[in-house]
């Protein structure tokens, strides 16, 4: 793209990171002066908790943004913007975006506003009002792909429909996939037309990105995983030195397994770019660990598809009989709910992950197959409560993995697990904790109990029971909250109501179990 414009706005969203970023390289491209702005958007705020991990998260991120984008364009900046204390950066703002971009793009004056797409309906339907209100102004919004490597009509079948069934997707991306499509776009050789920011927009010497209590939340305290481009960085440097065995350690919470990288791919302190690229680059020298996580990648683009193709998922299941489903529902089934979401449903493995969730804001991602398997098919519950909590706590939390992931588990989603097909807790714990370390660390008024004992208690034997420090089930732990056998024929029988239209021949060959994100 050519300059042809004067001047320009991006605005930040799911992308916090001043390199490899497709808004900010076109809008550098085109126009002579660029700035840059993120909103803190009270319409996605207004009902998180006070104490919410995610928005300290984007908070820091936000301030190592500012700094890298002044750094960027700080050797162009004129002598006269230097001496004033004028200089570029990051431009941020509280309150509703639909209101806020137009009036801070007639304040500057721009011609055009670049941002990243997003393929949520709140999203899109946001986008729609703010492409409107600058229309008025007559000013362009321009977006473009940035979040995933392929989206939304990029792969198609062979009679241009959208995948449903993930494999025949996945080989259609990756013979897609050439080394254009993970090619960085450049910003560093353009960065001189990042503008400084004109005093009436922000004071000088006045900081940029406002403190939590500033935007009406509170420490939530430390951040697992270290937020920003640094933080990014770190992790996958780590992460590189392990790829190799991936396919070996992902399934096993109580071992360094993952690349805990998927909270940056959510908020774009990373580039999938980057990271397909690598993971494409390792794949091809042989490793079995690299693609393995390729295929993550994979199902994340997968799952952003599906999102775009059919917006209904989100509140509805993706095969819509399984709407007709009678969930449980009354006091009892809210006890078990409050069970399962404190951690006390007397189920080792289950208990640790949900502690885990509460306790960190990360759920490993086999634990998330496992626990929503249990609160679905072991409690008779809703798949959208256990979506929605997941939603609340989740610092990693993207709507179209976390959606397609619930809905896998649930049997309603594409190329979901086959109804009948139901993760028992006590031999999932037996397989991928068998000594126990993760139960160990989150249930640890368990921790001295065997190894053989520690996956059901309420099957130990009294004296293993007495030896580990006088443990007592209903009083140190809780006695299971369901059967695992009853609850599974209760399961079989609720979903009756639509087996007649599953098609367990197609989706149940398939072993390898879905993923919710790249880990």
């Amino acid at each position: 793209m050519s300059e042809h414009l004067e001047s320009a706005l991006v605005w930040f969203r799911r992308d916090l990171r001043s390199h490899d970023h497709a808004a900010l390289f076109h809008a550098l491209k085109a126009a002579r002066k660029v700035w840059c702005v993120f909103v803190f958007d009270d319409t996605i705020l207004a009902p998180l908790p006070r104490a919410d991990r995610r928005v300290a998260f984007i908070r820091e991120s936000l301030v190592e943004l500012d700094a890298a984008l002044a750094e960027l364009a700080a050797p162009a900046l004129p002598a006269h913007a230097a001496t004033s204390g004028q200089h570029a950066g990051l431009i941020v703002r509280h309150g509703n975006p639909v209101q806020l971009i137009p009036a801070l793009a007639a304040q500057l004056g721009v011609q055009a506003v670049y941002a990243n797409h997003d393929d949520e309906p709140d999203a899109q339907a946001r986008d729609a009002r703010v492409r409107g209100k600058l229309s008025d102004l007559g000013v362009a919004l321009y977006t473009s792909k940035d979040h995933v490597v392929f989206e939304r009509n990029e792969v198609l079948t062979g009679n241009d429909s959208p995948y449903g069934v993930f494999t025949p997707y996945k080989n259609a991306w990756l013979k897609k996939l050439d080394p254009f499509y993970v090619k960085p776009y450049p910003i560093a050789p353009h960065a001189g037309r990042l503008a400084p920011i004109p005093p009436a927009v922000c004071p000088i010497g006045a900081p940029r990105v406002p403190t939590l209590g500033e935007i009406g939340f509170e420490d939530p305290g430390e951040l697992k995983v270290p937020p920003g481009m640094r933080g990014a960085q770190a992790l996958l440097d780590d992460f590189l030195s392990r790829i190799d065995r991936y396919d070996e350690t992902r399934d096993f919470p109580g071992i360094k397994g993952p690349s805990y990288l998927s909270t940056h791919l959510r908020f774009g302190t990373v580039s999938v770019r980057q990271l397909a690229g690598l993971a494409w680059e390792r794949m091809q020298a042989g490793s079995a660990g690299a693609q393995t996580w390729l295929a993550e990648l994979i199902w994340r683009d997968f799952y952003h598809q599906i999102l775009h193709h059919h917006p209904h998922v989100v509140g509805h299941a993706y095969k819509r009989e399984y709407d007709r489903i009678k969930w449980a529902h009354g006091a009892k089934a809210e006890a078990h709910f409050q069970a399962w979401c404190g951690g006390r449903t007397g189920y080792p493995l289950v208990d640790a992950a949900m502690r885990q969730l509460n306790q960190t804001g990360y759920m490993h991602n086999r634990l998330r197959m496992v626990t929503a398997s249990f609160l679905i098919k072991d409690l008779g519950i809703d798949w959208r409560r256990g979506e929605a909590y997941f939603a609340e706590k989740l610092l990693d939390f993207d709507l179209a993995a976390n959606n397609g992931g619930w809905q896998w588990a649930a049997s309603t989603g594409c190329d979901a697990q086959p109804y009948f097909r139901i993760f028992n807790p006590i031999s999932q714990s037996e397989k991928f904790d068998p000594q126990g370390r993760f139960i160990r660390r989150y249930v640890p008024e368990l921790a001295a109990l065997p190894d053989a004992a520690l996956h059901a208690p309420w099957l130990a034997r009294p004296a293993d029971l007495a030896a580990a420090q006088d443990v007592v089930l209903g009083r140190d732990y809780p006695e299971p909250i369901v059967q695992h056998d009853e609850a599974r024929a209760e399961t079989l029988a609720r979903y009756a109501v639509v087996k007649e239209g599953a098609e367990p021949g197609r989706a149940g060959a398939r072993k390898t179990p879905a993923r919710k994100r790249a880990k």
